[in-house]
């Protein structure tokens, strides 16, 4: 057992500054393991608090990052923790100050109301309605608080601890013409309910049911379009087609056992979804990785950032009518799959990270085809650029459209190349270096104007940085191990395990059970394909998460399309969801 947290860490200045204003007696300080600032107030003063936090303390906190709710009831180890049967958890975040805050507010059973922080934060209103969902948390003064990840006609609110987590936990379930017709009628879109008239003194509007079964959607996603004539009055995206339950799937799992579930949250981003689960186990464990591990991790997780931007360039272009850039990038990506399926075995989900390593060592001659894809790749990007960034046609057809400057982007919690393309340098590697990145020198690329262009020659300079940052994995290679020496490294080096019958028995509970921590909570942010992915955990000292978090930054852009879509052409529509750059699974989870 290790210890989780320090019980007495300095006074960080936000908390002073909250004790100042409000009163200390007006809240709970919890300590985590990450030392993030953590407290806790009541009802009735969170929304000052959030406000003062965004419009009064310095630095501001420009950004919900993220929102989400916790089921108490069978949590064993509160100490020191207010009494709460839910906890609603904000997390505002500071670019300015390149600081984080969790705000907890506590509730009962019978009185499961928050007033809604969308005054505050638009992206608020999809987190809300998330919470409500899954828990049944009511957020007075919400637009529309309905079903979003679970079907409308869904019964009881998945992520309580008291619903069952497998199937075989509850009745069969059959699918007759009753059902299908009243689930068909449910799936119906009524304009009213969402606010939309159905006409204006002058037209009649129509609305346009794009998606769930089209190429442009990128995925299983419906947008009803509000249209007068070919102009976008406003959009409804229509969101859960593809929601597997991963977070409820991270309760029943191990430590180790959830880590290939992560592979399929943004199914294109690979081990780089392993990373943030992986790093926020061992934090809690303790755990130091070596060196080598380290920069194996990063150059995965960069080729993963390549694999999945190709994607979108070569699909942004078609999606502009340009049909040969797919084709090329699609060549390159199978150049990149072929060296990660080389050193992991698997190509799309390898799931290969592990807690304190990786799976195993590199293989002979990693190096030599990483060496000719390093040399090859940047004067291929130099012929997309020709083709398609400089292409007149896709210029006039992106420039201009979808814009969005700094502060919006801070209040719909756009980041990643979204957030760059309106030119602000801020990546996560940069700012709040992981595994090592502090170590790796590379460029940053922003943008502008924040438009479609712009968005799209962000993610493509960050694979020129990538490619930079891969070449620097291969000349600069630490010797070493590639796990921990660290008795809660999951699973232990296999050769330990030939040792005697005490080892064997060691790396067989290793692998069933994974590391056993002492109670705490982690946060745990990378700077992912598509923006910032967080995971959120509370271990209650099991052999898995009591609750996971996963922020995934393609739930939270989406919600912003209509703000960017509205005034636009019908024909400027596939351009603005081809930029924000979603992955249905990133989005459902």
């Amino acid at each position: 057992m290790n210890a989780a947290a320090n019980p007495n860490p300095a006074m960080p200045a936000v908390i002073t500054a909250l004790y100042e204003k409000f009163g200390e007696s007006s809240f709970v300080r919890q300590h985590t393991a990450e030392h993030m600032p953590t407290l806790w107030v009541g009802r009735d003063k969170a929304m000052s608090v959030l406000r003062y936090l965004r419009d009064e303390h310095r630095p501001r906190y420009e950004m919900l990052l993220d929102l989400t709710a916790i089921d108490e009831r069978m949590r064993i180890h509160r100490e020191g923790q207010p009494d709460s049967d839910f906890t609603v958890v904000y997390h505002p975040t500071s670019f300015s100050g390149n600081c984080d805050i969790r705000i907890k507010v506590a509730l009962k059973m019978g009185d499961l109301n928050m007033p809604t922080a969308i005054p505050l934060w638009s992206s608020a209103n999809w987190q809300e309605r998330e919470c409500w969902d899954l828990f049944g948390i009511v957020f007075t003064g919400h637009p529309n608080l309905s079903r979003i990840l679970c079907p409308p006609t869904w019964k009881g609110h998945a992520l309580r601890k008291d619903h069952p987590a497998r199937a075989t936990e509850m009745d069969p379930y059959r699918m007759s013409d009753e059902i299908q017709d009243r689930e068909q009628q449910a799936m119906l879109f009524k304009p009213e309910e969402w606010g939309l008239a159905r006409k204006s003194e002058n037209s009649e509007f129509m609305f346009l049911n794009f998606g769930p079964n089209h190429p442009a959607a990128h995925g299983v996603i419906r947008f009803a379009l509000q249209l007068d004539g070919e102009n976008v009055l406003d959009v409804v995206p229509d969101v859960g087609y593809h929601h597997r339950g991963a977070e409820k799937m991270a309760e029943r799992q191990t430590w180790h056992t959830f880590i290939p579930y992560t592979d399929r949250i943004d199914y294109l981003g690979g081990v780089m979804n392993n990373l943030p689960y992986v790093m926020a186990v061992e934090k809690m464990a303790g755990i130091v990785v070596p060196k080598r591990v380290e920069v194996i991790r990063v150059m995965l997780a960069e080729f993963f950032r390549i694999c999945s931007h190709l994607l979108f360039y070569g699909t942004w272009a078609v999606d502009l009518g340009q049909l040969s850039p797919l084709f090329y990038c699609f060549v390159d990506r199978e150049k990149a799959f072929n060296i990660i399926e080389s050193i992991t075995g698997a190509r799309m989900h390898p799931g290969w990270f592990r807690i304190g390593g990786v799976a195993q060592d590199l293989p002979k001659g990693w190096d030599k085809l990483i060496r000719e894809f390093v040399d090859y790749f940047p004067a291929r990007l130099a012929e997309y650029d020709k083709m398609v960034m400089a292409n007149s046609v896709i210029r006039q057809r992106t420039r201009g459209v979808g814009v969005i400057d700094t502060a919006n982007a801070f209040d719909w919690a756009m980041t990643g190349p979204g957030l760059r393309a309106t030119g602000l340098e801020w990546d996560y590697r940069k700012q709040r270096p992981y595994s090592g990145y502090e170590n790796f020198e590379f460029e940053v690329p922003i943008g502008v104007n924040g438009d479609c262009y712009d968005r799209a020659a962000v993610r493509v300079e960050e694979m020129r940085q990538s490619c930079r940052i891969i070449k620097q994995c291969l000349e600069n290679m630490p010797e070493g191990p590639y796990k921990a020496e660290h008795p809660l490294t999951t699973p232990p080096i296999k050769e330990k395990s030939k040792l005697d019958i005490e080892t064997l028995i060691n790396h067989f509970l290793s692998v069933s059970w994974g590391p056993v921590m002492d109670p705490t909570e982690v946060t745990m942010t990378i700077e992912a394909t598509k923006g910032l992915n967080m995971y959120y955990m509370v271990n209650d000292g099991g052999i898995g998460s009591y609750r996971t978090r996963i922020r995934t930054p393609s739930f939270i852009h989406i919600q912003a399309i209509p703000y960017l879509s509205r005034g636009l052409m019908l024909a400027d529509f596939t351009a603005v969801v081809a930029t924000t750059d979603f992955v249905m699974a990133d989005v459902d989870r």
